[in-house]
């Protein structure tokens, strides 16, 4: 017998033979090569699947091959989906494996491809491609698998449309926000400065999240917000015209010169980077942006007296004194005790040896010349891991800065952040650090910029092989419809308790995801206008499968209206015109509130095609949303009264009520004042008096 014979023997008395023999059959879509991915695809390849396609638009890091083992070194920058396929197939010559190296998001992973397959299952590091899966599964009503991992933690859900919740039911926590000012101006923390010097100063990123700190610009002009951009887009003429329109309202001239100023000397920095070095010095670009952003932006932030009136103002960095070694820092916020014992640090001394990760794979070469050479121990650690000086982190600024200015004049236009481009992680690593010394906050090693900047989880091979176990086990509950089996799994940080177990969920009647009523509309984007395709969707509601009839309704592209019954400009627009093209969703939203909301996938028209048939082909039979659940009523914030005959025994430790007193046949002037009747009665029209003796106004109608 041989090995995979062995194999096929032993898998099919496990599994039993009717879904074993539907595993060779089943289409499976895996989204993600990565962690999970690698695990993942060599459990499902030796189970027996029979046709997996893996899609991953990412390609091989060096910091990939520690947990990654499908991965060489010889791979690295190569993609991640193609290199899986061609290391997992030798272990299963049975099973057909389809790599695809994109993005999920893409166009033509629509609808239609969607349906083509049984299973789909997530290993993926993203929110948004994540929902954007569940979406797609919701609308195709193909089973998925979610799943993920963190550190020694992760979980495992099974989802299937109308049956158990989707992703979406639950909300996600919001990201932690910073103000711009404060990541501006007046940083406190390392993160603040790893930010500035990854979005501000390297290239602006209009929405960049980066460790979980989200950070949005709203102002547009680039020298007001201090939006260097040394090697990004170039926003100089955005500027210009926003200082002109701000001239012309009037506003304060001497700040509009200020700031022309600022924008000059940003535009020689800029200009320096990409034109070819010189042997001046008071030319090299490197300088020319130190003496800009750590001397005289600092200068002008310590211009505005009232800013540092209750907090600690920052310390200019002067390039010549750091480089001959006579710069002298203040003491900074960190538990590191300052070497010489006074609460300071002489320049290029090292302070305590990092805390950082030790999960780095190989000594790195030290391509910025930053090493002191000397019996310090210092030199035979890592430089991932080292704790730089002052001068450390201004050699490697200029290094850095040098590296990069080359790749611009060799023809990159821009260059943004990458945590696996070496150039860019030490340019960052060095401008923080630089930044947190002028603020008196403690710098950071390469390694934990790189794991902030990067927004790195830390991840555990062993964690991503158990939960890749578990999602196939969730996989064969869904494939042989034991939905009662299906359970939510997850990793625990307990010895006592390392897998719990829960089931699942049912849907979330609120959810906007998957309690939509899914249609695909088969068109050209480019004949068909907005307005027919809305009411050819909703029908004439002349019987079943003939639509809702027309009604009022709102249309939406994602978080864009299109159109609602106030406005129709754009009814007469082609879709195309509107951006609404393959693998798009229109949302027809009902403006009454009573159906539910229609999501129609917009695909392509079948092939083959006749040039001169109908533009669209409507789904059939018509979507008809049913009616969204009424609101449950409040409860009463009193009980109702007992209609019982016999009065309730007291609690033993309720006190007896008091009788009421005999009123001889007079009315209590304390049943006129109950707010509560005079209410009822006043909703009813009537009057109720305060007391026996009140006189009726002229107004009023006395009944008996």
């Amino acid at each position: 017998m041989t090995f995979s014979t062995s194999r096929t023997t032993h898998a099919e008395a496990i599994l039993g033979r009717e879904l074993h023999a539907k595993l060779a059959d089943t289409k499976v879509l895996l989204v993600g090569a990565g962690g999970i991915g690698c695990e993942l695809l060599k459990n499902l390849v030796l189970t027996g699947f029979g046709h997996i396609t893996v899609l991953d638009l990412d390609t091989i890091d060096l910091s990939n091959l520690n947990r990654q083992f499908l991965f060489r070194k010889k791979d690295v920058k190569q993609s991640k989906a193609l290199v899986a396929a061609q290391t997992a197939g030798p272990f299963n010559p049975n099973i057909h494996l389809t790599p695809i190296h994109g993005n999920i998001k893409e166009p033509q992973y629509d609808l239609s491809w969607f349906k083509s397959f049984d299973l789909v299952l997530n290993a993926l590091d993203n929110l948004d491609a994540r929902r954007h899966v569940n979406k797609m599964c919701m609308a195709a009503e193909v089973p998925l698998v979610e799943s993920g991992t963190a550190g020694y933690l992760g979980q495992v859900q099974p989802l299937l449309k109308d049956r158990t919740e989707c992703f979406d039911c639950i909300p996600k926590p919001t990201p932690k926000t910073f103000p711009v000012c404060t990541i501006r101006s007046t940083p406190s923390q390392p993160i603040h400065c790893i930010v500035w010097a990854k979005s501000y100063l390297m290239s602006f990123q209009s929405n960049t999240v980066v460790a979980g700190v989200c950070l949005t610009q709203a102002s547009s002009s680039p020298v007001a917000n201090g939006v260097f951009q040394l090697f990004g887009e170039d926003e100089d003429a955005g500027g210009q015209s926003d200082l002109d329109e701000a001239e012309k309202q009037g506003e304060n001239a001497q700040e509009i010169a200020k700031l022309r100023q600022e924008q000059q000397a940003f535009k020689a920095v800029r200009t320096a980077l990409r034109t070819p070095s010189t042997t001046d010095p008071n030319a090299d670009p490197a300088k020319m942006a130190f003496q800009k952003v750590f001397n005289a932006d600092i200068r002008n932030l310590l211009s505005m007296a009232d800013m540092w009136r209750h907090r600690a103002p920052p310390t200019p960095l002067d390039y010549d004194s750091i480089h001959d070694g006579t710069f002298v820092l203040r003491s900074v916020k960190s538990d590191q005790a300052a070497p010489n014992g006074n609460g300071a640090r002489a320049n290029g001394k090292n302070g305590k040896a990092s805390k950082g990760s030790s999960a780095v794979e190989e000594m790195l070469d030290d391509k910025s010349g930053i090493r002191e050479q000397g019996p310090s121990s210092d030199a035979a650690r890592l430089k991932d891991q080292k704790t730089l000086s002052l001068k450390e982190n201004l050699n490697l600024f200029v290094a850095s800065t040098h590296r990069l200015a080359e790749r611009l004049r060799d023809g990159e236009e821009t260059i943004s952040f990458d945590k696996d481009d070496d150039d860019t992680l030490d340019f960052v690593t060095a401008a923080a650090n630089l930044r947190s010394a002028a603020y008196g906050i403690a710098g950071k090693t390469r390694w934990e910029v790189k794991e902030m900047a990067g927004n790195i989880i830390p991840a555990i091979a062993t964690t991503n092989a158990i939960i890749s176990g578990l999602i196939v086990l969730q996989a064969l509950h869904l494939l042989r419809k034991s939905y009662d089996k299906l359970k939510n799994v997850f990793i625990q940080f307990k010895p006592q308790l390392p897998l719990s177990t829960v089931g699942v969920s049912h849907p979330n009647p609120s959810c906007g995801v998957c309690r939509d009523v899914y249609a695909e509309l088969r068109c050209d984007p480019a004949r068909v206008t907005l307005g027919e395709v809305v009411n050819s969707l909703l029908g004439d509601g002349d019987g079943e499968g003939r639509g809702t009839g027309p009604r009022d309704v709102s249309v939406y592209e994602d978080k864009r209206i299109l159109s609602d019954p106030d406005f129709d400009d754009n009814n007469d627009r082609t879709l195309e015109s509107l951006g609404v093209t393959r693998g798009k969703f229109l949302t027809i939203v009902d403006e009454d509130d009573e159906l539910a909301t229609i999501a129609v996938a917009i695909s392509p028209l079948p092939e083959p095609h006749p040039a001169d048939g109908p533009a669209m082909i409507l789904p059939s039979p018509l979507p008809s949303p049913p009616a969204k659940p009424k609101p449950a009523a409040p409860m009463p914030s009193t009980p109702p009264p007992s209609t019982a005959v016999k009065r309730p025994a007291p609690d033993d430790n309720e006190e007896p009520l008091p009788k009421r007193a005999r009123t001889n046949g007079a009315i209590p002037d304390s049943v006129f004042a109950s707010p509560s009747k005079k209410r009822k009665l006043d909703e009813d029209g009537l009057v109720m008096l305060d007391t026996a003796n009140e006189e009726l106004r002229d107004d009023v109608i006395e009944i008996d």
